[in-house]
C-alpha cells in the first residue's frame, strides 16, 4: 500500500521530530502528542542492551540482492522508479544494528518509505567481499568503511540518480529521528543546507518536561578557555553538548554516565557541558572565540547529547552523536584514552581487533 507523503509528515510531527509545518498543525500536533503521552522518544527508543553478545550480521529480505557493483545497483534503482540508492553498513554482534532492525526497519511506514524511494545494499564493514564504487574503484567492504569514515553502525549512506551523495546517518538513532532524517534525504533538503539547519528551520518539537539541564560534579566550570593549539594539553577533551528538557540527554546522565566504570575513565578526561542554545563563551580548541550556540552550529551538531573528543593537540578524534549505551562510551573512552586512533583508523576497526584477541584469550588462556 502506497503512503500519503502528506500522512508521513503529519505521522513525524505526531512522534514529536520535526518538518516544515504550519504553526497550527505544530499546535494540533503537540495537543495530540500529550494526550496520548508519546513522547519525543519512548523508553524503549534509547534503552539497548549493548553487553557483548551472539547476535550475528542481519538484513531485512526487503534489502536488494547485489553482486556489489554500485553502479549497477544504482542503474537498477533508477530504472525502477526509485530516486537513487541506499548503503546500509552493519556488522556482526552489534545491539546497535539490532536496534534498528527491530525499532526502525520493522516499522511498516519506514519500510514503505524506503520501497518507494531507495534500493537498499547491504555490506559489512568487516567483510572480505570487493565493492566498486559509484566512482568504479574496486575495495574491500571493510576499507570502503574506513574510507566512508564510518565509526559506528549501525550506518546509511543515500546516494541520488547521479551518484552523488545526499547524507549520512551514522550510529543508531530511535524511529522518530529516523523517520525525521529519511524526509530531509528524499525531500532533498541537503540542497538548502545541513541537517541541523534543517531541523533548526523547522517549528521545535514539543517539550515534554521543564527540568534543567542535567550536571555532573566531573564537569569543568566555566570560563571554558579550551585552547590547545598553542600548548598541548595534559589530558584529552570530551565536550558535552546536550540541551534542556532532553530525554535523551536524561537517560545519558542515569545510565551510562552513573556507571562506576565510566566515572573512572572520565577522571582521566578535561569534561566540559554546553547548552546547544546557550550563548556560553568559548574558546574553542583550535584557539577561536565563540559561544556554545555557534560552536554548535559549526561542527554541525544536531541530536543530543553529543560527545566531542579532542586531542591535546585540539584536534578532533571522534564524536558520538547518536543513541549511546553503557559498553560503546565505555569502549569509545578507551579508544581515546590508548591513543588507539592513532593505529586504527576507525572505532570500529578498533573494536573488531579487540574482539579477535578477546576470543583469543578465550580459546588459549
Amino acid at each position: 500500500m502506497q503512503m500519503n507523503h502528506g500522512v508521513w509528515k503529519m505521522r513525524i510531527n505526531l512522534r514529536g521530530t520535526v518538518s516544515a509545518c504550519s504553526r497550527f498543525a505544530l499546535l494540533a500536533s503537540i495537543v495530540l502528542v500529550l494526550a496520548s503521552g508519546v513522547g519525543a522518544g519512548g523508553p524503549d527508543d534509547f534503552d539497548i542492551d549493548d553487553t557483548p553478545r551472539q547476535i550475528g550480521l542481519h538484513a531485512p529480505d526487503w534489502f536488494q540482492l547485489s553482486f556489489l557493483d554500485f553502479r549497477e545497483d544504482l542503474e537498477r534503482a533508477v530504472e525502477r522508479g526509485k530516486q537513487g540508492l541506499a548503503i546500509y553498513f552493519g556488522m556482526d554482534h552489534c545491539p546497535y544494528c539490532e536496534a534498528m532492525m527491530e525499532n526502525n526497519l520493522a516499522q511498516p511506514d519506514i519500510r514503505q518509505y524506503f520501497s518507494d524511494h531507495f534500493d537498499v545494499i547491504a555490506l559489512d564493514v568487516q567483510g572480505s567481499r570487493e565493492v566498486t564504487t559509484l566512482e568504479g574503484e574496486t575495495i574491500g567492504e571493510r576499507a570502503f568503511a574506513v574510507q566512508r569514515r564510518l565509526n559506528f553502525t549501525p550506518a546509511f549512506s543515500f546516494f541520488d540518480a547521479d551518484g552523488n551523495e545526499i547524507h549520512r546517518i551514522r550510529g543508531y538513532y530511535p524511529p522518530y529521528r529516523f523517520r525525521a532524517a529519511l524526509e530531509y534525504v528524499v525531500d532533498r533538503h541537503d540542497r538548502e543546507g545541513s541537517f541541523r539547519e534543517y531541523l533548526e528551520r523547522a517549528d521545535p518539537p514539543p517539550k515534554f518536561d521543564t527540568d534543567d539541564i542535567n550536571h555532573q560534579p566531573f564537569f569543568q566550570s566555566p570560563p571554558h578557555m579550551l585552547d590547545r593549539s598553542r600548548l598541548p594539553a595534559q589530558r584529552p577533551l570530551v565536550v558535552f553538548f546536550e540541551r534542556q528538557a532532553c530525554h535523551a540527554c536524561d537517560v545519558l546522565h542515569s545510565e551510562p554516565l552513573s556507571d562506576g566504570r565510566v566515572l573512572e575513565r572520565i577522571q582521566f578526561f578535561d569534561a566540559v557541558q554546553l547548552d546547544l542554545d546557550a550563548e556560553t563563551p568559548v574558546i574553542t580548541p583550535d584557539g577561536r572565540r565563540t559561544n556554545a550556540r555557534a560552536w554548535g552550529e559549526k561542527l554541525d551538531i544536531h541530536w543530543a547529547p553529543t560527545m566531542v573528543f579532542f586531542d591535546e593537540h585540539g584536534s578532533e578524534i571522534i564524536r558520538i552523536d547518536s543513541v549511546v549505551a553503557l559498553n560503546r562510551l565505555r569502549n569509545v573512552m578507551d579508544y581515546v584514552l590508548t591513543r588507539a586512533y592513532e593505529e586504527y583508523p576507525t572505532f570500529e576497526r578498533w573494536r573488531a581487533g579487540q574482539d579477535v584477541i578477546s576470543t583469543s584469550q578465550v580459546q588459549d588462556p
